[in-house]
């Protein structure tokens, strides 16, 4: 009953509006399906150049993935309990790879990280090369993913607010305890969620990554690249394999939205 009044006060030219709205997301999936063949499918996701592919993305997106947490929860933290000049404009910054084009983001490392870059020309008076490795594969798909995991974070710590860690801090708790025991603890899903939404993030990314890393098999060709290549060549293998990585997705975005549930119900408590 509760559901059928909900649903009764929704007027019916929104109702009208969001069918459209799915449907224009639905219907290329599904007609992407239409266009599997099916009877070579096997075959063609288990070539070696696929499974090559499948599982470098699969590698580099965990490492990228790690690298979110790393360095976005702190990032995290400082911008939602800590206050600044030019606050507002890191927060842009920071945030500025969910909007600007990906081949962007690689031209940006590339001039920072290539051998002639800001870096890189220190890096090879080391001999470490980093442009064209699968060092820069994850270093892109960190750069595009990383907004991800900081605004899931941030926008957490700012709803649960600051009252438990007040009350840590005057029983005496050092900071460092206050934010291992109390504050980490009590945003831990929106951490599990933002880590999740940045491996697909990671997962999925093309631009920064063919700008920047190039396209070698197995050291720098992920799966998106090896869809795009596939189009030119063997449109069934691409087919194939982008039916994969939606399968990927739409598992990783089930688990980020159930983690999303879970950190919201504990938000909600933890405000009341």
């Amino acid at each position: 009953m509760p559901r059928r009044s909900a649903a009764a006060a929704v007027p019916g030219w929104v109702l009208t509006v969001a069918i459209i709205g799915a449907s224009f997301v639905l219907l290329p999936l599904i007609g992407m399906v239409t266009r599997v063949n099916w009877a070579e499918f096997v075959p063609l996701v288990t070539s070696e150049s696929s499974i090559d592919a499948l599982l470098l993305s699969l590698r580099t997106s965990l490492s990228a993935t790690v690298l979110c947490v790393v360095l976005g929860v702190p990032m995290a933290i400082v911008l939602a309990r800590t206050d600044f000049w030019g606050q507002k404009l890191l927060r842009s910054l920071v945030l500025l790879p969910l909007v600007l084009p990906p081949v962007v983001g690689g031209i940006a490392l590339l001039a920072t990280f290539g051998r002639r870059g800001l870096l890189g020309q220190s890096f090879e008076a080391m001999g470490v090369t980093i442009a064209f490795s699968t060092t820069a594969v994850v270093l892109a798909q960190t750069f595009v993913a990383l907004p991800f995991l900081v605004l899931s974070l941030e926008g957490a710590l700012r709803t649960v607010g600051t009252r438990y860690e007040a009350i840590g801090a005057t029983l005496g708790a050092r900071p460092t305890t206050v934010l291992r025991r109390i504050t980490l603890p009590l945003v831990l899903p929106a951490v599990i969620s933002g880590a999740v939404l940045s491996f697909a993030r990671a997962l999925g990314e093309f631009g920064a990554t063919l700008t920047f890393a190039g396209s070698l098999q197995g050291v720098t060709r992920t799966l998106p690249l090896e869809i795009y290549l596939q189009r030119e060549t063997d449109p069934d293998a691409a087919v194939a394999l982008s039916l994969v990585l939606v399968a990927v997705a739409v598992i990783v975005v089930a688990v980020a939205h159930q983690a999303g549930e879970a950190n919201g119900f504990r938000l909600r408590r933890s405000a009341s």
